[in-house]
C-alpha cells in the first residue's frame, strides 16, 4: 500500500528547501574579516610608524615593493653603510626597492639624538632619499611591535644583534631574508638577493 504525505508537510518541507536556496545564495562570495590577498595579509604591512618629521606613515604604503628594513643608529661603527643604503636606491628604486630605516638607540647609546639631530645629521652627512623614521626600540621591553614581529614571528626569528641588521621583504610582503649587522647593503649577497626578488612579480 502506498503511503501519502499530509500535504501541510509536503508544503512545510518545499518552503524550507526554498528559504535554504534563498538566503544561501545572498550570502556574499567573500570573507569580510580578511582578504585572501597575499599582500593584504602579510603581517609587515599591518605596521604603522612616524617618520622622521613624527607624521604616521603606514607600511602598507610599500605594498608591491621590494624593501629593505634596517635599523641604523648615526654613531657606529656600521653608520657608515648608510652610503652603501643610499647607492642601493639609487640603483634600484626606479625597479621598485624601498629602504627603510628605523634609527635606534638600543646598542652602545650610539643613537642619542633627537629625531631632528638624526634627520640633520644622515640628509647632511650622506644625502639620504629613502624613508627615514621616529627613533624606535627595537628589543627590550619597550621593543616596537614592527620589531617584535620580525624577531618572534618573522621566518627569521632572533633578537636584533646590532645596529644595521637587515630584513628583506619580497614583493608580497613576505620576509625573504635577514642579514648580519656588518653584511655591507652593496655585498654581493644583498645585491643579488634584491636583484631577484626586484625581477619576480
Amino acid at each position: 500500500m502506498k503511503r501519502s504525505f499530509p500535504l501541510s508537510l509536503l508544503i512545510g518541507c518545499t518552503a524550507a528547501v526554498f528559504l535554504t536556496l534563498l538566503f544561501g545564495a545572498c550570502k556574499p562570495g567573500y570573507s569580510t574579516e580578511t582578504s585572501t590577498r597575499g599582500d593584504a595579509m602579510a603581517p609587515v604591512y599591518s605596521f604603522t610608524l612616524n617618520d622622521i618629521d613624527g607624521s604616521p606613515l603606514a607600511l602598507n604604503t610599500f605594498t608591491g615593493k621590494v624593501i629593505l628594513l634596517v635599523n641604523t643608529a648615526s654613531m657606529c661603527g656600521n653608520t657608515p653603510q648608510y652610503e652603501g643604503l643610499q647607492t642601493l636606491y639609487e640603483q634600484y628604486r626606479e625597479r621598485g626597492l624601498e629602504i627603510l630605516a628605523f634609527p635606534a638607540n638600543n646598542f652602545g647609546r650610539q643613537e642619542p639624538g633627537t629625531n631632528e639631530e638624526i634627520k640633520s645629521f644622515c640628509y647632511t652627512k650622506y644625502a639620504l632619499e629613502f624613508p627615514l623614521f621616529s627613533k624606535i626600540s627595537v628589543k627590550g621591553e619597550n621593543m616596537h611591535p614592527l620589531y617584535h614581529y620580525l624577531t618572534t614571528q618573522s621566518p627569521f626569528p632572533g633578537e636584533i644583534e646590532w645596529n644595521f641588521q637587515k630584513f628583506l621583504v619580497n614583493r608580497q610582503g613576505e620576509i625573504i631574508a635577514r642579514y648580519r649587522p656588518g653584511l655591507k647593503p652593496l655585498s654581493p649577497q644583498i645585491v643579488q638577493d634584491i636583484e631577484r626578488a626586484l625581477d619576480k612579480s
